[in-house]
């Protein structure tokens, strides 16, 4: 395969996953914001392109999240390369979601971090469901507990 042509299939998996790909660089503004990320955040890849990642950060949030990615910055290593993260996020219209990813930490030749691309879903359906049935699990053991 030509490597234009392995570029241009890159590039279709990138436009065309229903997951949000995302790329920021070492300072954390991003700078690839694929379909899947207009459609779960509601930003259209202008908006988001150029801004920071508390652009779907949540505040309560973005201390813990900066302190994590600079020290991924500064070291090189991530757990989260392997290991799936579930936090919450913001959309656009300030609503929150929950999200699941994992992290590709991108070096240049020297091994220097020059940013993280994370590919996320949304996992907002599958959470409220969980939660209910945890409450209602909950509910159900303590009327057992009645009998």
């Amino acid at each position: 395969m030509e490597t234009g042509s392995l570029e241009g299939l890159y590039q279709q998996i990138i436009e065309g996953a229903q997951d949000a790909i995302i790329f920021a660089d070492k300072e954390g503004i991003i700078r690839l914001w694929n379909s899947g990320a207009e459609a779960i955040f509601g930003y259209s890849a202008e908006e988001a392109i150029g801004e920071t990642l508390d652009l779907i950060v949540p505040e309560k949030l973005r201390e813990k999240h900066w302190e994590g990615y600079r020290k991924v910055m500064d070291t090189g290593v991530t757990k989260y390369g392997s290991d799936i993260l579930a936090v919450p996020a913001l959309k656009k219209d300030d609503s929150r979601i929950s999200v699941e990813f994992t992290i590709v930490l991108l070096k240049d030749d020297t091994g220097k971090p020059q940013g993280t691309a994370a590919i996320m879903r949304d996992m907002t359906e599958r959470w409220q469901r969980e939660k209910e049935l945890k409450k209602r699990l909950v509910e159900l053991e303590e009327r057992e507990k009645k009998i």
